[in-house]
């Protein structure tokens, strides 16, 4: 164990000494952000305006600000892990693994060092990053979350770096040079924001589409999100109308459909975890074999 969090210190030191890499692992997130204050809020909140007009607009902005900003959340789940699987793909690439086979450490406890650094740097990054969001809903919303939502969204965080790193590490470990690496990360980053539906909601894409986005991980974690975030500025902006209500819980992702069939939560959970189960166990296996 001694080895584990030996391997496990210097991996994390490495990635936050790096402070281009930190940055690069919140781009997609920040990217979210500045689209939406710049382009995307004005036409959310004038559109549900026409749609909602018992709803006033700070309830509306506050709704469609705790959408957005579960959106970031799920994200930054995402890219930071990416971000700090660059040092296992450095390390192949250098040929530092060779110098990690002489030395007296069991291929396990190298592998578990770098799967348990990723998460571990995935969870701090998108820690920090749901702090942001809380105070950020808090002091410009007025909308403070209760302790149950935090300790839902801090779960449903935990179980998405988990499940999206090992994803991770599953394609990094096919991806033998940092320039390779470096523009998975960057498709990746760009196109997740899509495929999470955290760009545009997912009821403004032809059926088919979103269908196919649904039944992803990545929506149905941005979905677990969604619920905490969205609870209290759902039930304000729709007055307490049923009808109103679940009309925009389908437009904006809090509740998924994968054709006429809803994604029930238990379902989102278990997916994430067989996720995070799989492809660790996968992508343990990739990295073994690259060690012998």
């Amino acid at each position: 164990m001694s080895i584990v969090l030996a391997i496990l210190s210097r991996n994390l030191r490495l990635f936050f000494r790096d402070r281009m890499n930190v940055f690069f692992s919140l781009l997609s997130g920040l990217i979210l952000f500045f689209l939406y204050t710049l382009f995307l809020a004005r036409l959310q909140v004038d559109g549900l305006a026409t749609t909602l007009p018992g709803a006033t607009e700070a309830q509306i902005a506050a709704f469609v600000d705790s959408w957005m900003l579960s959106g970031i959340v799920l994200l930054t789940t995402v890219t930071s892990g990416i971000g700090a699987l660059s040092t296992l793909v450095d390390d192949r690439a250098s040929g530092r693994f060779a110098d990690f086979l002489v030395a007296p450490i069991r291929r396990t406890h190298l592998v578990l060092g770098y799967l348990v650094s990723a998460i571990v740097v995935s969870i701090i990054m998108s820690s920090v990053i749901l702090v942001l969001t809380v105070v950020y809903l808090g002091t410009v919303r007025e909308v403070w979350l209760g302790p149950e939502a935090i300790a839902a969204g801090v779960g449903v965080m935990i179980l998405c770096c988990a499940a999206f790193t090992a994803l991770a590490a599953f394609g990094a470990s096919f991806l033998r040079t940092a320039g390779a690496y470096s523009a998975f990360a960057t498709v990746l980053g760009t196109i997740l924001g899509f495929i999470a539906g955290a760009y545009i909601p997912v009821g403004s894409l032809p059926g088919p589409v979103a269908s196919t986005i649904n039944a992803l991980p990545f929506a149905q974690g941005a979905m677990l999100l969604r619920r905490p975030f969205t609870h209290d500025t759902l039930d304000a902006v729709t007055g307490g109308n049923a009808t109103a209500a679940e009309s925009l819980r389908t437009f904006y992702g809090i509740d998924l459909y994968v054709g006429s069939a809803m994604v029930p939560v238990w379902l989102a959970v278990a997916v994430l975890a067989a996720v995070a189960v799989g492809f660790t166990a996968l992508s343990a296996g990739r990295i073994r074999a690259l060690l012998r």
